[in-house]
């Protein structure tokens, strides 16, 4: 039995079967891919700058030092760098046992445990006092508090380093109006460090203390509110209601803080060259030593051990400062 199929093809063909509708949405989707095309090319031509520029002057350098401290690489092969030497983790295992890095380390570790708390301290109290104290003059004690902050480090380590001068110092000589004789601040194996303390705290606290007074004033007052009708003090309701608002601003002045404590690097180098016998020398400037003498293998595996030291760090800091 033949069946007439002729009506039932000019029917398909009429209303647009598979085979009109397919050819259709093919023809139609090669403008909108050509659009594409167009687009994805464009954004290439714009991010290429970038691309080309991170990688010459930030991943090639990264990757190139990170390879560098693998080898025995010295001043003297900089004419010729693919002729040194790979001695795998030696220069880690060197660094960690040469007994002026652990000394830098150590120092940098109490700079960073007993800077940091108190940078975090007098900068969190300066907010509180210019939120909840301070009315009048507001912005001149912002812009007091923050002027050292966009200081030049070098300038004011000069200064500080007049002002704790033995004989002629600020310091020493108030102390002597009271009948008292000023140590040799700086020249003292165990005041040197306090006094780079203290200077780093005086001109960073300003940063943080910005942060924390934009954290308090972003705080709803009927927190407070709330908390005074229940009948808390004024310290309970900073302890029990504020402070736990204030954990995310908390825990990014610490990150911030902790990491350029743990790079601190001017600050001896201007004030004491690292001494008295390498009392203030920190890592950063230990490893600067070590580029200098042309150990750039050495210095480079430094380097890196106070990178990963940073993440480390800053990985506990969010594990203990997180919102919960």
């Amino acid at each position: 039995m033949v069946h007439d199929t002729a009506p039932d093809e000019a029917l398909r063909t009429s209303s647009g079967g598979p085979r009109s509708g397919g050819g259709a949405r093919t023809v139609g989707s090669r403008p909108r891919t050509r659009r594409l095309d167009r687009q994805t090319f464009a954004a290439w031509v714009l991010v290429l700058p970038f691309v080309l520029l991170f990688v010459a002057f930030t991943a090639g350098p990264v990757l190139g030092s990170l390879g560098m401290s693998f080898t025995d690489m010295r001043q003297r092969d900089l004419r010729t760098p693919f002729a040194v030497n790979g001695v795998g983790f030696g220069n880690y295992v060197k660094a960690l046992s040469d007994e002026t890095f652990r000394k830098a380390a150590f120092n940098t570790a109490y700079f960073v445990i007993l800077g940091v708390p108190l940078t975090l301290v007098v900068a969190l109290a300066a907010a509180v006092l210019l939120d909840r104290g301070v009315k009048r003059f507001q912005s001149l004690f912002k812009v007091g508090y923050y002027l050292p902050v966009v200081t030049s480090i070098v300038a004011i380590a000069v200064i500080w380093r007049f002002v704790l001068a033995p004989d002629s110092g600020l310091v020493n000589t108030v102390l002597g109006w009271f009948g008292i004789d000023g140590p040799n601040w700086l020249a003292s194996k165990t005041l040197a460090m306090p006094s780079l303390i203290a200077m780093a705290v005086w001109r960073n606290f300003g940063s943080a203390m910005i942060i924390f007074l934009a954290g308090l004033q972003g705080i709803p007052q009927t927190v407070e509110e709330a908390g005074q009708i229940d009948g808390a003090g004024s310290w309970q309701r900073f302890r029990y209601l504020i402070l736990p608002l204030l954990r995310p601003t908390v825990l990014f002045t610490s990150v911030t803080t902790g990491i350029g404590y743990l790079q601190f690097f001017e600050e001896p180098l201007v004030m004491t060259q690292g001494g008295p016998l390498n009392s203030t020398l920190s890592v950063s400037m230990y490893t600067y030593q070590q580029f200098g003498f042309g150990n750039y293998g050495l210095a480079t595996s430094m380097a890196y051990i106070l990178f990963v030291v940073i993440a480390v760090v800053t990985f506990i800091q969010f594990r203990l400062l997180r919102e919960k």
